[in-house]
């Protein structure tokens, strides 16, 4: 069993900067492209920013500038820096990753829990 936990949401001024970070524990044999989505209540979910295995990212034009999406694939983690927060991006971050177990063939869509990041003055 594969399961993805994230951390470091929470509450912070227009301006301000959190770090998120999603673990990946498990019967892991390898892990794929790494993902960060959002999703505001009643609204479809959004995706940020994206990371490959070789360290390729991309991300969503709202953020670009402002978030840097970072892996360590020695620890099975990524990493969401968001800078010069702004209110609109108060939302649920939820990691995914397309995860090949020990005891599978294929790479698995695998879903984190979310965390909430709320940005208010």
């Amino acid at each position: 069993q594969v399961q993805l936990v994230e951390s470091g949401g929470g509450l912070v001024h227009p301006g301000g900067s959190l770090r998120l970070s999603c673990l990946a524990s498990g019967s892991i044999f390898s892990i794929n492209g790494m993902y960060w989505y959002r999703q505001v209540s009643g609204k479809h979910r959004e995706l940020v920013a994206v990371i490959t295995v070789t360290g390729r990212t991309n991300y969503a034009d709202s953020v670009k500038g402002r978030f840097t999406i970072s892996r360590d694939n020695a620890k099975n983690t990524v990493y969401l820096q968001m800078n010069s927060l702004k209110t609109e991006d108060t939302a649920v971050y939820f990691c995914n990753a397309e995860i090949k177990t020990s005891y599978g063939s294929d790479y698995l869509s695998t879903w984190g829990q979310g965390t909430q990041v709320t940005v208010s003055s």
